[in-house]
């Protein structure tokens, strides 16, 4: 039995960059602020960004973001540092996907629809 996601670490290697990055997407302050973890709450989720991920894990998660203006969230987070992966696309039904990665290859995925 699951509750769903409740908590999401990524692995990065610049925690600096990662914090701004997510920062933005989150568009919320850290709540704990450490060199060894950066920590964010949002609507009763946990992200966590681990500078030590890389050593337990090859590869971060994905998780798509329901966002209410996905070409804005995606122009921001270029602007940020992320990567486009996918561009902005309708997959149906009118539900807007996106997918964009960090510059430690965590894959960042944006869902609006």
């Amino acid at each position: 039995m699951t509750a769903g996601i409740k908590t999401v670490i990524y692995p990065v290697r610049d925690l600096a960059k990662a914090k701004e990055l997510y920062t933005r997407i989150l568009g919320v302050e850290p709540l704990m602020d450490e060199v060894y973890y950066v920590g964010y709450r949002v609507a009763g989720q946990d992200i966590g960004l681990d500078p030590n991920g890389h050593a337990k894990w090859a590869a971060g998660p994905i998780a798509y973001w329901h966002v209410e203006d996905i070409a804005a969230t995606y122009k921001s987070l270029v602007e940020g540092g992320a990567e486009s992966v996918q561009e902005v696309k309708d997959v149906g039904g009118g539900k807007l996907t996106a997918v964009l990665k960090d510059a430690d290859d965590n894959p960042i995925g944006l869902i609006q629809g």
